[in-house]
C-alpha cells in the first residue's frame, strides 16, 4: 500500500546534498523491478526499464529541506544555516536530529524566551541568526566528542502519523510523495518505451540534480512528480489555488506565473486524454509560485517537453505536511496508464 511506503519514506532523513539514506531505500524497493541502476556524480539515482528508442524521464526529487551546522560556540551550542526554503518561525522550538559521524544526536532549536522579550521584540519575526541547537552539551569539546563538526547536516525529528480520511502528516512529504508515486509506478508499469525513473538530488537548492541527469539522459520528454499547494483550508483563498485535496493528481500547466514552467501542450494533452479515458480524477493548476524539476528539465539541451504531475499537500516546507493517500494512488494509476503510450510531440 502507498500509505505504508510513504510513512517509511517520510521518516527517512535525507537533507539536500546528503540523500544517501533515501537512495539506499529506493534501490532496495526497486531491486528486481528495473533493468539497471546507476548513480551519477551528483548522486542522482537512475532506475532504467528498457524498451524501444523513445525515452521518457520521470523525475522525483528525494531531498528534504534541513539545516547544517555553521559554528559551534564555547558552551556547546550549535549555530546553523538553512538548506532550502524555511519560514523561520516554523523552526523555533522544533526537535532535530544532528547527523554526526558517530551517529544521530538529538537536540532542540532554542532562542530567546518570549517571557524576557520586550514588546517590540515580540512583534518581530525571529531570525535564523537568533536561534541555536541545544544538544545538551556543555562545551565545544563535548560536541566534538559526539562526532559533530562544522558542516554536519541536521534534519527535523518527526515521525509520520495517520490522520482521518486516509490522510497522513509528516516531514519531507515534499517530496517523498513524488518518490512514492514513482516507486509504485515503476513496479507496476509495462511500457513499450524506455523509462528513466530519476530520483534527483538538491532540488531544494536550485533544481540542480535534475539539470545534470536530464543532460545525461537526453530524454524525448519528461514528467516531474512532486507536490503542490491546495486552496482548501483557512488562510488561503480559492482564487490563489483552485486545487483541492482528495480530488486527484494535479497537472501543473504553469508554475511561478510562467517564470518557471509553461507545460508542454503535447504533454498536457497526453496526460489529460489518458486520465479521461480511464476515469482517473485529475485537476488543472495555473500556479503563481513554486517550481519543480520540470522547470529546469525543459530547458536542457534543445528543450525537453515537460510537465509536473503533482499531489496537493497542505503546509509544505514544514514538519507537519498533510496529503491524501487516495490522490497518490490515482497519480500512480495515471502514470502507469500514460506510460503505456507516448505523447504526440
Amino acid at each position: 500500500m502507498v500509505k505504508s511506503l510513504l510513512k517509511e519514506l517520510s521518516n527517512l532523513h535525507g537533507v539536500s546534498g546528503r540523500e544517501g539514506n533515501v537512495t539506499a531505500f529506493i534501490r532496495a524497493q526497486l531491486e528486481g523491478h528495473v533493468d539497471e541502476f546507476r548513480t551519477d556524480s551528483m548522486g542522482n539515482l537512475v532506475a532504467v526499464k528498457r524498451g524501444d528508442e523513445f525515452k521518457i524521464m520521470i523525475a522525483s526529487h528525494m531531498d528534504e529541506i534541513g539545516l547544517m551546522v555553521q559554528y559551534i560556540d564555547d558552551d556547546g551550542f550549535l549555530r546553523f544555516v538553512t538548506l532550502g526554503g524555511w519560514f523561520n518561525p516554523t523552526l523555533y522550538n522544533q526537535r532535530v536530529a544532528v547527523h554526526g559521524s558517530k551517529g544521530l544526536v538529538y537536540g532542540v532549536i532554542g532562542g530567546k524566551p518570549p517571557h524576557v522579550m520586550d514588546p517590540e521584540e515580540r512583534k518581530k519575526e525571529i531570525k535564523i541568526e537568533d536561534m541555536f541547537i541545544d544538544i545538551g552539551a556543555a562545551s565545544a569539546d563535548e560536541v566534538a566528542g559526539m562526532g559533530i563538526e562544522i558542516g554536519t547536516p541536521v534534519t527535523i525529528d518527526r515521525e509520520a502519523v495517520e490522520l482521518a480520511n486516509n490522510r497522513i502528516t509528516g516531514k519531507a512529504l515534499d517530496n517523498r510523495v513524488g518518490v512514492a508515486m514513482l516507486i509504485k509506478a515503476l513496479k507496476e508499469v509495462e511500457s513499450p518505451h524506455t523509462l528513466y525513473g530519476v530520483f534527483t538530488v538538491q532540488e531544494e537548492l536550485g533544481l540542480k540534480g535534475a539539470k545534470v541527469s536530464a543532460f545525461s539522459i537526453d530524454p524525448d520528454c519528461a514528467i516531474a512528480t512532486d507536490v503542490t499547494i491546495p486552496g482548501d483550508h483557512p488562510g488561503i483563498k480559492k482564487k490563489d489555488s483552485t486545487v483541492v485535496m482528495g480530488k486527484g493528481p494535479v497537472l501543473v500547466l504553469v508554475s511561478a506565473s510562467g517564470r518557471g514552467l509553461m507545460a508542454s501542450e503535447a504533454m498536457t494533452a497526453w496526460l489529460r486524454t489518458t486520465a479521461e479515458a480511464h476515469d482517473i480524477p485529475h485537476q488543472l493548476e495555473v500556479g503563481t509560485g513554486g517550481n519543480t524539476d520540470a522547470t529546469i528539465i525543459h530547458l536542457v539541451r534543445d528543450g525537453i517537453p515537460s510537465i509536473p504531475l503533482s499531489i496537493a499537500s497542505r503546509y509544505i516546507h514544514s514538519p507537519v505536511e498533510v496529503v491524501d493517500c487516495g490522490d497518490i494512488e490515482q497519480g500512480v494509476r495515471l502514470l502507469v496508464e500514460a506510460l503505456k503510450s507516448k505523447p504526440d510531440l
